[in-house]
């Protein structure tokens, strides 16, 4: 079986991209102010951002472990939305 990262709906890449800091920024992995101009909704209350300035997420340097705590939170956060929208709410 073939696996591959490539996006299903690439139109979605953007909002993809900005769960993956917001999460970040709850998780406490966030070093200086916003990232990249992300938008990070819950960071100063959860003590994930710290001023304005460049913060960021540097990936490389991340644990395995916390890289898999922000996908997996992706991941459940995708399949509480889709839930919803089944149900219908």
């Amino acid at each position: 079986m073939s696996r591959s990262n490539r996006k299903v709906v690439p139109e979605c890449a953007q909002a993809l991209n900005q769960m993956k800091y917001e999460i970040a920024a709850e998780l406490g992995l966030m070093t200086g102010g916003t990232a990249g101009g992300a938008d990070t909704e819950f960071g100063s209350e959860l003590g994930g951002t710290a001023g304005a300035g460049g913060a960021h997420v540097n990936w490389s340097q991340l644990a395995t472990r916390d890289a898999g705590s922000v996908g997996g939170s992706i991941t459940k956060r995708l399949v509480q939305h889709a839930e919803q929208v089944l149900k219908g709410l």
